[in-house]
Order: C-alpha cells, then structure tokens, then sequence
C-alpha cells in the first residue's frame, strides 16, 4: 500500500512539469482578436495503453477545433499534422520543444498511473487505456473561456477538476484515493488553473490567428435521405460541413421531434470535414403524412437553413426496382449462355483436334525442312 501511495504522489508531477517554461509562454504568446463569433476550442489528449502490441505506450495529441494539429509519442519526434500550424510553431521553437518535453517526461508518469489504477482495479494484466482530457473553449465574441481537465480508465471517467474550487471529483470510488491526495497539494489545482486559463487559451487565440483560413471558414453539407429496406427508418445524412458545430434534426409540422428519432454523432471526414445523421422511425406514420416531416440542417454561425423534405423520390434506398432487377436479371442469362457458348465450342475443337492428327506434309522435302529448320 505504501508503493501505491508513493506512486500515485508522483503523478501531480506531470502538471509541475508545465511550469517549467510557462512564465516564458506568457510572454512570448500575444493576444490575438478575431472579430467573427465563434467559438473555439483546444484539447490536449494523452493516452497511455498498455497490453496493446506494435502501439506505443503512451501518445499526445493537440487538436484545434476538432482538426489534429500536433502528434507525439514516446518513441518519435514530434509531428506537425497542419501547413497552417507550422508556420506558428516554427516561430515559437520554444512550445515545440515544450510538446516534445510533454511526451518524454510524461510517458513513466503515465505508465506508473495505469499500473497503478490495475492494483486498484484487482487486474494483473490484459489491455488497459488511461485517457487525460485536457484544454480550453474560448468565445471570441464574448471573450469567455472555459477551462477543462478529466481522467478516464478504460473508457470509462475516472476524475476531473472543478476548476471554481480546486479540488478533484471522484468519477468513480476507484477514485478516491487519488482525489484526497491531490486535493492535499494546493499547488496542483494552482497549476491547472494557470495553464487552462491563461497559458492555453493564448496558445489558442494564436493558432486561431494562423489558422483562420481554415478554421474560419465555413462549408455547408450535402444532404441526402438513405433507406436500407421500406421496413427500415429513413436516414438524413449531412456530409462536408464545416466547423463541427452544427445540427441536424427531423421536424414534423415545422417542430422538432424528439421521438422517433435516433441522432448520431458528429464524425470526421478524410477531408478535414464532418459527417452526422439522424434516423427517423415511419413505422407509424402512413405514406400520406409523410409530406409532413422535413430534415433541416443548421451550421454554427450561418442564417440560411438546408431543408429536406420527406418525398419518396428522394430517398435512396438499397432495393432494386423491378424493372431494373429485369433487365440485370436478362443480362445476366445472355452473358451466361455467351460464356457456355464459348466454352462448349472451345471443348468441340480440342476434341477434334485429338481425334484427327496432322496433315503431313506434301513431300518429303518440306518433312525435312520442319525438321531441320536451320538447314
């Protein structure tokens, strides 16, 4: 038990760790103003797994606005995932080694924790996953910021930080070890609350200001009704918007439904953009009132709304009409009867052509001439 306290004093250490360029950062990263509201965020994750083969033990990421800017792990370098961000970071050497401090010194922390949260769970092997959630949302119109960090084990929430008290919350009764003993040091919640106030939302603005041809800009999606079977619910899908802030929702009679309904999650696309969907169940509703419902999209921070009506004409749906399962079904049996055509007449001629030998030739001179054709 002794061990297990000793180790779990250590993991406050990986916020002490912050602090040892972040009066350096204050100074160096300005504030930025951008006049369009929106709201943006960035979130730090670390991941340390263990079990897991051919992955490294423990990996960090920086997203800006959903998109992966910065990449590390344990056993690489560190890894600009964006043009727009290499210009910043190139100009500011000292948070790009700070990235890459992040990923050395934090991997044995993190690996003492998972070993650590495996004693208190009772595991002595297998695959395990500690998640660190941290980083900041910023109003550019309002100026408010809202700073976050959380623990996961196994995919389920473990601890997070109330930011107004400074003390940790228990996720879980796993937890609360862990809890007493960084509430105990004062200066943790401290360091917390500098970087998730102060020195992150800066980093952010910066990035913004980089970014903000990307991260400004805005894409309306298109929308499309999906049907599997007539059995089935009709699926509104909305693919390549941009920013990830949007809705999607099934409205009967201009009201939003809220039964009968299946909302998916927000999803990335390979482009930098984003996909979601929403179902809606017609088992209950007849043919006639199906004019009665629309799928209406809306993009954070544009007016116009993209509405789709439900029509029969418009959803596409995995049947095959009639008429054309016929004319599949005839090509089919035509192809068909062309191959065993070719076939059967190929076999007729290799038959003939073992039953009948070769002509010989007309005299003996052309017989000695294939024989001898250097001659």
């Amino acid at each position: 038990m002794n061990n297990r306290k000793h180790l779990i004093q250590l993991c406050p250490s990986l916020t002490r760790l912050h602090q040892i360029k972040m009066r350096t950062l204050l100074l160096l990263l300005l504030f930025c103003h951008v006049s369009s509201p929106v709201l943006h965020s960035m979130k730090h994750f670390t991941t340390a797994s263990t079990g897991i083969p051919n992955l490294s033990e423990v990996m960090a990421t920086v997203e800006v606005d959903e998109l992966l800017v910065v990449s590390c792990d344990s056993n690489k370098r560190v890894e600009i995932k964006q043009d727009w961000a290499k210009k910043f970071l190139i100009e500011r050497p000292e948070l790009l080694e700070w990235y890459g401090q992040q990923c050395l010194h934090l991997s044995p922390i993190f690996k003492a924790f998972i070993y650590i949260l495996m004693s208190l769970y009772n595991q002595s092997g297998g695959v395990h996953v500690l998640q660190r959630l941290n980083g900041c949302e910023w109003d550019d119109e309002t100026g408010e910021v809202k700073g976050f960090v959380q623990f996961a084990y196994d995919g389920e929430d473990f601890l997070k930080l109330d930011l107004n008290t400074l003390t940790w919350i228990a996720l879980r009764p796993e937890a609360v070890t862990a809890k007493l003993i960084w509430d105990a040091d004062k200066e943790l919640g401290k360091v917390f609350k500098i970087f998730l106030t102060q020195i992150f939302p800066e980093q952010l603005r910066q990035y913004v200001k980089y970014g903000g041809s990307i991260l400004l800009r805005t894409e309306l999606p298109s929308v499309s009704l999906l049907q599997k079977t007539p059995s089935s619910p009709v699926n509104c899908l909305a693919t390549g918007f941009y920013p990830h802030r949007a809705s999607l929702v099934w409205r009967k009679d201009g009201e939003e439904l809220h039964e009968e309904v299946d909302h998916g999650e927000i999803l990335p696309n390979h482009d930098g953009t984003f996909q979601m969907s929403v179902d809606l169940n017609l088992s209950s509703v007849t043919p006639e009132n199906w004019t009665r419902y629309d799928c209406v999209f809306q993009l954070y921070g544009v007016k116009e709304e993209i509405i789709t009506k439900l029509e029969k004409d418009r959803i596409r749906t995995n049947e095959m009409k009639p008429s054309n399962m016929t004319v599949l079904v005839t090509a089919a049996v035509v192809v068909l009867a062309l191959i065993l055509i070719g076939a059967a007449g190929f076999i007729v001629y290799k038959k003939k052509k073992a039953i009948s030998p070769p002509s010989s030739p007309d005299n003996s001179t052309e017989l000695s001439e294939q024989l001898n054709p250097e001659t």
